[in-house]
This record gives C-alpha cells, structure tokens and sequence, in this order.
C-alpha cells in the first residue's frame, strides 16, 4: 500500500492501476468522517480498506465517493466500492449518472478500443450503482463532510460529465484530469511537470480553457490531480496548460489532411512536444523513459484530438 499523507487530513493512495504512481484515490477525512475522490477500479478496493484501517477509520466512516468523472480509470471501482461502503452516496456529475447505473455503454465504449480481454484485465467487473444512493452533482453544490463543505465545480473540457471538487478548508481542488497530468517521476529541484491530457471523446480545447480559468479564480494554493497528487505553483502551471492545449490543437490542424498517416503523424508530434518541453523544464530522465511513462496519455491524447478534429466544421 502506497499511502501519501498532505496537510488537512488529505491522502494520496496509489490505486495500483497498470504501474505504480499512476492513478491516486484521495482520501479526505473531517472528524471521523470520509470523503473519497475517484475510485481506480475494482482491484483497488483491497488497498483502500488498508488504507482505512491505517488511518483508524473503517467502511462505515465512508460518507461519499466522489468521481470526477465516467472514464474507467477514476470510476471503474465505484460499483465495488458502494457495496463495500453501506453508508457512501456516490456522488457524480449530473451527465455521468446514468452511467453509473447501468455501466454497459461504458464498457462497450472501452471495450471497442482495447478488446475485452484487456478491458477485464485493467478493470475486471464493473458493478452497477443503485439509482438511490446517487447524487446527481450540479455546478455549485456544496456537499458537508462532518462540516467541512465539498464545493462541486462543473469543468468540462476533458470530458462533459467531468467535475472538479473546492475544499476550502485546505484551498484545493480536487481536479481529475482537467487540469492535466503530473508524474512523479519528473519532479525536477522540487518543481512539478504538468501536460495535457485531449483523452476521447469530448475533448474541447474552448471548454478546457474555460475550466482552468474558473478554477483559478477560486485562488487554490494545490491541487490534487488523480495523474498523480498534489502541485503548487499553480499560476504558472495554469498558463502553461492553456500553452500546450494551444499546442496539441495546433498539431492536429496541421495534420488534418494526413490521410491514413494522420494518427501516426499527430503522435509523432505530440512525442516531441512532450520531449521539447521535459527539456524546457530541466528534467534529466532518459527520452525512453519519459515516452515509456507517457505512452499511453500520448496515444490517448492523439485518439481524443482526431475525435474533435472530425468534430469539427470542414475537419476544423
């Protein structure tokens, strides 16, 4: 178990989906009570109730489970963990809920991308959620965490079901995947690297830009990104998300008469956009091991920009 410890009674625990430090359960905890954020997937129930007993809670302190968003990697766990936590509400973007209920089309979409046998190996089973126990999260809804108010910030551009989560006691955000990745592994003389993520299929460059703006008006001194935990120096962070998404549409409009060479072309560029700018920020680690860290974001953020590209009016 992987269990990092911030300030406010906020944790970080490595949902151990396909290598470590990849995906983080947060863990938000007020008087006893808990509010989880993201779920990893169904493997991920194991090391959660570890980390419950670590901190002397159990399953019956779980008041919320909280996602992001639908996308299989923050909520492929939540079925699992309802059953496993009898007092939770599943808290969930208006959008998202049906999904949750009936998690078919979820799996059908994922399915067609990866085939089944890698889907049951990254996710195993997605359970269903009872209807009854969902709140249907709203731009503005506040949730209460033994008094600790949970602000709900509607931030589509990664995804339209996609909500990010304002504790104000800690000045954070809880963010998903709208305010983009941050691995580890790159941490360069205590500064964190930060890219976007254009995953399929609604990404919407305006929309992306629209939620960083929004959350930066909230002033938050963290975040905490799902890929992976907390970053500061968020001011600069922001204006260099709204930089690289600039960058990845670019790179897309420009490869949009390629033909059948346009996925192969688009991640090219998009690998040497991450290389250019690892180098920019000063970090050391070998190129194999930085594409070998990002492989998978890479080819995701080339599927989910040749989705808007065909989106859009006369291919954009």
């Amino acid at each position: 178990m992987n269990l990092c410890h911030y300030q406010d009674d906020i944790h970080a625990l490595d949902a151990g989906y396909v290598r470590p430090l990849l995906a983080a359960i947060h863990l938000i905890v007020e008087d006893g009570r808990v509010a989880i954020v993201d779920t990893g997937t169904q493997t991920s129930l194991a090391p959660l109730r570890a980390a419950l007993e670590a901190l002397d809670l159990t399953a019956e302190s779980v008041d919320y489970v909280i996602l992001t968003h639908v996308h299989l990697d923050h909520a492929g766990g939540a079925g699992a963990m309802m059953r496993a936590f009898a007092n939770a509400r599943l808290v969930v973007h208006r959008r998202g809920a049906a999904h949750m209920i009936d998690p078919s089309r979820l799996i059908a979409g994922v399915t067609a991308v990866y085939g089944e046998l890698e889907v049951s190996r990254l996710y195993g089973q997605i359970l269903p959620v009872d209807e009854g126990r969902i709140i249907r999260a709203t731009h503005g809804l506040t949730l209460d965490l033994a008094g600790r108010n949970l602000l709900c910030v509607d931030t589509p551009g990664h995804a339209r079901h996609h909500l990010c989560l304002l504790d104000r006691k800690s000045r954070s955000i809880f963010t998903g995947d709208v305010f983009g990745l941050s691995y580890r592994e790159l941490d360069t003389d205590g500064r964190q690297f930060i890219f976007p993520t254009t995953t399929p299929v609604q990404f919407d460059p305006e929309a992306m830009h629209a939620s960083l703006d929004l959350l930066m008006t909230y002033q938050p001194e963290f975040v905490y990104l799902t890929h992976y935990g907390r970053v500061g120096d968020l001011p600069e962070k922001a204006a260099r998300l709204h930089r690289l998404v600039d960058a990845h549409v670019s790179i897309a409009r420009r490869e949009r008469d390629a033909g059948a060479d346009r996925h192969a072309r688009v991640r090219a560029a998009l690998s040497q956009l991450l290389l250019d700018e690892v180098e920019r920020f000063g970090c050391r680690l070998p190129t194999t091991e930085v594409l070998g860290l990002f492989a998978s974001d890479l080819e995701l953020n080339a599927q989910g920009l040749a989705v808007w590209l065909d989106s859009q009016p006369s291919g954009g």
